[in-house]
């Protein structure tokens, strides 16, 4: 049986969060509050080269304080299906367009504060193709042999939850 939503109060509206207070009924009977990040869903890629490369993205992450290796990522503008999303992102990001996308499933960033979904994908058949964004002067595209990604992972020099995941998936799934 679910909790039941009692009340809900705005406390933050920004460029990329809200942030959101709730007062909720557990199915026990007793009242519990909980603070809420409400984000957009977002998408996490897999981008392989045809000399099965990983295109892995390079940046400073001001939360971590450290420059971090993940697999390209974005928000879903309002209005777009995630794989335009996909598409839109690897062209701004690593500067390719991908000819085959294949889901690979999802995950939840932080169920227990964020509302933020990420859709998995692998992109495969990549052509060259640059789309100018903000926010991407800073990105360094590393190219990693896909049967190097276990040891970066081990050594937690890829250590950020949708790369993990993401990596994992293709790894022990073998899609595409």
């Amino acid at each position: 049986m679910p909790e039941e939503l009692i009340s809900s109060k705005e406390l933050f509206n920004g460029r990329v969060v809200r942030l959101r207070r709730v007062t909720v009924k557990k199915p026990s009977g007793e009242f519990s509050e909980r603070e809420i990040v409400q984000h957009n869903d977002c998408i996490a890629v897999v981008p392989i080269d045809q000399d099965n490369n990983v295109l892995l993205v390079k940046q400073f992450r001001t939360p971590a304080g450290k420059d971090l290796l993940e697999i390209p990522a974005g928000s879903i503008e309002t209005g777009e299906n995630p794989e335009d999303c996909v598409r839109r992102e690897l062209q701004e990001e690593i500067g390719y367009l991908p000819g085959t996308i294949i889901k690979l499933g999802g995950i939840y960033a932080a169920p227990g504060y964020c509302t933020e979904y990420l859709h998995l994908y692998l992109a495969r058949d990549l052509k060259e193709s640059r789309l100018v964004a903000e926010d991407t002067d800073e990105i360094e595209v590393v190219r990693v042999p896909l049967e190097q990604i276990p040891d970066l992972i081990k050594t937690g020099r890829i250590c950020d939850g949708k790369s993990v995941s993401g990596l994992l998936r293709v790894i022990t799934e073998n899609p595409g």
